[in-house]
């Protein structure tokens, strides 16, 4: 059954809002100075799940494919975000990240052909600004590494959503599989690096377990698969735009549940942000021009095939009523041939 474009948008959106409970989780629950065993907890186990339920392992190029979408999405994602984190003042990484609409924009124009209009660039820069109001606190100079970790970690997942867009998944293979895949790429390359730095895993009481096991099941494999599902359905824009989501959510979790005051400028910058979240769903689609039927006859003839079915399937019908009940087959352009 198809979802309708509120509840996939409001789907998709649980992803970056249970992100936004990571920080709270982390510091109340479990073992302090362990970022990247953290992060190793968080996606290995998760993308064994996934496989496990899943039962389907990639073939032929996906399996670079997978590695490489693991690599940015997950592999390298986290520890460089987790290096930002802890080097950089006042909430700073936060505020690179939710440039994040900014960089995919940037990327889509480059590997899917996706002009950003001036709309969305003003949107994404709202964004960003809006969260920079929340989060951001007066603190001492700025260190190199951390900013450029902090500006690497958002180029690696802005890079790993595009991609991930363009090139779709494997026929007769789901969300579910796609994301137990990248999640279990990234906790393997995550792996050695965590016991080179870290050493052996910290003892862990119930407390620690019950917040390993929320991050691996609720706030990696339930929210990642929300997420690439949302890829697979939305523009990559578009999605990307429900990022500034995360530090929105875990200000509001630190109000709540920590105790932490809102100032009336962060409720302002709250404010903006959650309004250009919600500007950036409505950004315009690439237009269907003419320019696109001429690619499809240039293609190889397997991929025009079926890129002609696509493109005949986009054709608007007309009104079953207006036919007595019966809705003509759309008709592929001419000197396309038809399976």
């Amino acid at each position: 059954m198809a979802l309708s474009r509120p509840a996939l948008i409001t789907l998709t959106a649980l992803a970056p809002v249970s992100w936004g409970t990571t920080y709270a989780v982390t510091t109340e629950f479990l073992p302090p100075d362990r970022p990247l065993f953290t992060a190793l907890a968080r996606a290995l186990p998760a993308g064994l799940l996934l496989l496990a339920v899943a039962r389907v392992l990639p073939r032929g190029a996906w399996w670079a494919k997978a590695a490489l979408l693991g690599a940015l999405n997950i592999g390298a994602f986290f520890p460089l975000l987790f290096l930002s984190a802890y080097r950089l003042p006042g909430g700073l990484a936060a505020v690179v990240g939710s440039a994040g609409p900014l960089f995919v924009a940037g990327l889509s124009a480059l590997l899917l052909g996706q002009r950003p209009s001036a709309r969305t660039l003003a949107t994404g820069a709202v964004a960003a600004f809006g969260v920079s109001l929340v989060v951001l606190r007066a603190a001492g100079a700025l260190d190199a590494l951390g900013l450029l970790a902090a500006v690497a970690a958002t180029v690696s997942m802005s890079t790993g959503t595009v991609l991930t867009q363009r090139w779709g998944r494997p026929e007769g293979v789901g969300p579910l599989a796609l994301t137990g895949w990248q999640l279990t790429a990234g906790g393997l390359l995550i792996a050695p690096l965590a016991f080179l730095v870290e050493g052996a895993p910290p003892a862990l009481d119930g407390r620690a377990v019950g917040g390993y096991l929320y991050l691996a099941l609720a706030n990696t494999a339930l929210a990642y698969w929300l997420w690439f599902r949302g890829i697979g359905r939305m523009t990559a824009t578009q999605v990307t735009f429900l990022g500034p989501l995360s530090p929105l959510t875990a200000a509001v979790v630190g109000w709540v549940a920590l105790g932490q005051a809102l100032t009336p400028v962060q409720l302002l910058g709250m404010g903006l942000a959650f309004g250009a979240t919600v500007a950036g769903q409505f950004v315009t689609r690439p237009p269907r021009t003419p320019d696109r039927a001429a690619k499809v006859l240039a293609e190889p003839v397997g991929v025009r095939d079926r890129a002609a079915q696509a493109l005949a399937e986009s054709v608007d019908v007309p009104d079953r009523a207006a036919q007595g009940g019966r809705i003509e087959p759309a008709r592929a352009p001419v000197g396309v041939p038809r399976r």
